[in-house]
């Protein structure tokens, strides 16, 4: 197995050598959002090698699917098959057959990817894969049967929790998760990108910790140089790569991207209220199931309140990428990116974005903070009391009887508390403590770049600080 060049990803490498060992059989079923590394992972681990590989194809039918089957199977087998399979089912009597003449002491590895491509409308295919594994691979301890796809919603609702044939027949899953902080600069450290972790947070706030995005940033350029030649230059990488992502993902994609543009105008997030007000979609199943479908491919995330009423948990879009497309590209303002820094409107990105890398990053913040051994909940919160308003991005409800707030901020340089933002901070503590009526301590953190420039207010109001360094951490 080749995992040496592999960046990050240890969990799923940890996973396919325990699979690999197993003392019997494994179906493997491996999902995550489109552009997130799930084929690349897979190939590299394996070495290319597998006793049967094929790739799904877009908007195929069911003639072509097996079409493209067949020829990878008269491909990569010594048998000859004479006729096209006119069925799944005999298809996969086909894949039987060639497994089965191979002589190996190790796992025969079968890898299936673009999984959900391949089950045409009124096709046999899931019946055919399901009989293939029941009948046959369940009763050997040899077949590691690996099936991988981006539609991870299908992927959830047929083959991991479904309740036909392949009902509780998955013995592993693995989502595959966007890079944290700290592999996003072993990646680009990889790339001979040489970058402050300054600028990596910068690139990190546009491309998320996507390896497709982070695989196109070019060595010897600023992040600035690099987001200018990605989004802005008429040939750049991902100047139409928003309506390109939703519709490879979602048949109704329309929907799909009505509810993320809602949720790009309020960086706090909304409540599903919220969501049906702004978006004019009618509350019910469709609704639902379209909050769940963004949430398991990662564009948006739930952060339930304090209160843990469904009815006040906040939707937040944290797709990095998304909110970039809608804040500057959407109704671009310009086409220099460099042109665009310094402006309040840039500004107020960059502000609101920092906080959800810290959302993204709460493990490495508790590692800080020096209470990762501590159980924890974190939410979302706002609340009002006699007309004064308060909004918290991140709590963290500890067991030991502390919520600690956390205040995120984003600058160049030391950050500096002045007395009016020491009131502002007075004041939103004030009406937390109000309106939850906590009898827990209430302690204050601060996450910033470069730390904070100590004077009185900040001796006053703040009990721990976080500097971006820590957000890099390995935990």
């Amino acid at each position: 197995m080749n995992d040496s060049d592999l960046v990050g990803r240890k969990k799923p490498k940890e996973r396919f050598q325990k699979l690999l060992k197993s003392k019997k059989s494994e179906f493997l079923a491996v999902y995550g959002r489109r552009r997130i590394g799930k084929t690349f992972l897979i190939k590299e681990y394996f070495n290319y090698q597998f006793d049967f590989f094929i790739t799904g194809m877009a908007n195929a039918t069911t003639v072509q699917q097996l079409f493209n089957f067949d020829t990878e199977l008269n491909r990569q087998s010594s048998l000859v098959f004479d006729k096209p399979s006119e069925t799944w089912l005999i298809a996969f009597q086909r894949l039987r057959e060639h497994l089965e003449s191979k002589k190996k002491e190790k796992k025969l590895v079968i890898f299936i990817d673009e999984l959900p491509w391949m089950q045409t409308h009124g096709s046999d295919f899931l019946m055919g894969l399901e009989h293939f594994w029941n009948a046959w691979a369940t009763h050997r301890n040899d077949i590691l049967l690996i099936v991988c796809g981006s539609a991870a919603s299908w992927m959830l609702t047929e083959v991991i929790n479904s309740t036909g044939g392949l009902h509780n027949r998955v013995t592993a899953q693995i989502k595959i998760e966007p890079f944290n902080l700290g592999e996003t600069e072993e990646m680009l450290v990889s790339k001979g990108c040489q970058l402050d972790r300054y600028q990596v947070i910068q690139l990190f706030m546009c491309l998320g910790g996507i390896p497709y995005y982070l695989d196109a940033v070019e060595p010897g350029k600023s992040a600035a140089q690099n987001i200018q030649e990605l989004f802005f230059e008429k040939s750049g990488l991902l100047r139409n790569e928003f309506h390109n992502l939703y519709r490879a993902l979602f048949k109704r994609h329309e929907i799909y991207e009505r509810v993320v543009e809602v949720l790009s105008t309020k960086t706090y997030g909304m409540s599903r209220n919220e969501i049906i007000q702004a978006s004019g979609l009618q509350s019910g199943g469709t609704l639902t199931k379209v909050l769940e479908d963004l949430e398991e491919s990662g564009f948006i995330t739930s952060y339930p309140s304090l209160d843990r009423k469904q009815k006040n948990t906040i939707y937040r879009l944290s797709d990095y990428f998304t909110a970039f497309y809608f804040r500057f590209l959407q109704k671009p303002q310009s086409s220099d990116w460099l042109q665009l820094i310094d402006q309040p409107a840039h500004r107020t990105w960059q502000g609101f974005t920092f906080e959800q890398v810290c959302l993204d990053h709460i493990p490495q913040i508790k590692k800080s903070l020096g209470i990762s051994g501590i159980q924890a909940e974190h939410a979302a919160w706002r609340g009002s009391i006699e007309g004064k308003g308060a909004q918290i991005d991140l709590l963290i409800d500890r067991r030991d009887h502390v919520i600690t707030i956390c205040e995120c901020k984003f600058q160049l340089d030391s950050f500096s508390i002045s007395k009016e933002y020491a009131d502002q901070i007075k004041s939103k503590i004030s009406v937390f403590k109000e309106v939850s009526k906590t009898k827990k301590a209430v302690h204050f953190a601060f996450v910033s770049t470069y730390g904070l420039h100590r004077n009185a207010y900040s001796d006053m109001l703040v009990q721990s600080e976080v500097t971006m360094d820590a957000l890099f951490e390995e935990v």
